[in-house]
């Protein structure tokens, strides 16, 4: 070996010295190469449905924007009851940067056959809150309270005309649960999505159950009037009203939960930092508000609570749907 191939030898064996103490010196002062802190770009949040749905989700991604330091970007993403949007975000990568306003139409859409999945393509993140619909009538129906309509309605012989958003909506469940344990003959009547105060008005349907929002300004007017909301207990919001199981169908709990989901195998500590966020975003007063004003009612829970509430709203929604006929999965 000459003097050159010798000088380059040893000057291999230094670097390759320098890189093993180097790697050593890491490891014994704990330090790891810097990695980018989530979020470091904006995160999407796709909203499924207009309305209500859509105004508070918008709400929330702003409120959660300034407790992340990144924009959230709420995106509409309507159609199939939800089935485009839930596609969209189960096909995406599983970091954190595509996430979905929620709610329970993932068991309804899934049961009707429109979605090959349920909700355990998803990661929980948090409920945000709840939103319970409510049972409107024309002002000129003649019916004072529920109990009134029953028994004015089976005197005559004839079904009611109930609407609802769809076969196999939440609203078509809504309505099923109470009618049922009123015991009246009833004919479904879909109109669509934000339709119902008009369909009410026009006197194509007796009876819309929907969400508040969509009654408040026809209720203020006086051309419509809500009878009772569907929750077990009565939540408060611009339309004063009792529960249903109050007015006479008792023991109803219809209530439909609003949160936010993930695809499944998103990293723990991405699902924590989103939680995080939402509940700050939810305690804020400018979510409160915006909530007060469309009848939806904050009631946060975290992902492992969130997670066991939509196991058990799946099983449920799965057995009222096999009653119903419209179970396809």
């Amino acid at each position: 070996m000459d003097a050159r191939q010798l000088g380059r030898k040893t000057m291999r064996v230094a670097s390759i010295k320098t890189v093993m103490l180097a790697a050593s010196a890491l490891a014994v002062s704990g330090h790891t190469p810097a990695r980018a802190e989530f979020p470091e770009k904006p995160i999407e949040m796709t909203v499924l449905f207009g309305g209500s749905a859509q105004t508070i989700g918008q709400v929330l991604a702003d409120q959660m924007s300034k407790q992340l330091g990144s924009p959230v970007v709420a995106v509409s993403r309507p159609g199939g009851g939800g089935a485009i949007g839930y596609s969209y975000v189960k096909d995406t990568a599983p970091d954190g940067y595509n996430i979905v306003w929620n709610s329970n139409s993932i068991s309804t859409v899934h049961y009707q056959g429109n979605l090959p999945f349920g909700y355990d393509a998803f990661q929980p993140i948090a409920r945000i809150g709840m939103e319970v619909p409510v049972v409107a009538v024309r002002s000129q129906s003649g019916w004072d309270s529920l109990q009134d309509m029953v028994e004015k309605v089976k005197a005559t012989g004839r079904p009611l005309k109930v609407g609802i958003s769809g076969l196999g909506s939440f609203t078509h469940l809504t309505a099923a649960a109470l009618f049922d344990k009123l015991g009246m003959k009833v004919v479904y009547i879909p109109y669509g999505e934000g339709r119902a105060p008009a369909e009410l008005l026009a006197g194509r349907i007796d009876v819309a159950a929907q969400w508040p929002s969509q009654f408040v300004p026809h209720v203020q007017s006086g051309a419509l009037k809500v009878l009772c909301q569907t929750g077990a207990k009565k939540t408060a919001g611009p339309i004063d009203t009792p529960t249903c199981a109050e007015a006479g169908a008792e023991g109803l709990d219809v209530t439909m939960w609003r949160g936010l989901a993930a695809p499944a195998n998103t990293p723990p500590e991405v699902i924590a930092k989103l939680e995080a966020a939402a509940k700050a975003a939810t305690d804020s007063e400018e979510f409160k508000k915006a909530a007060h004003n469309l009848g939806f009612t904050p009631a946060f829970l975290p992902a492992s609570e969130f997670g066991q509430q939509i196991e058990s709203d799946d099983s449920t929604i799965a057995s009222l749907m096999d009653q119903l006929g419209l179970k396809n999965q």
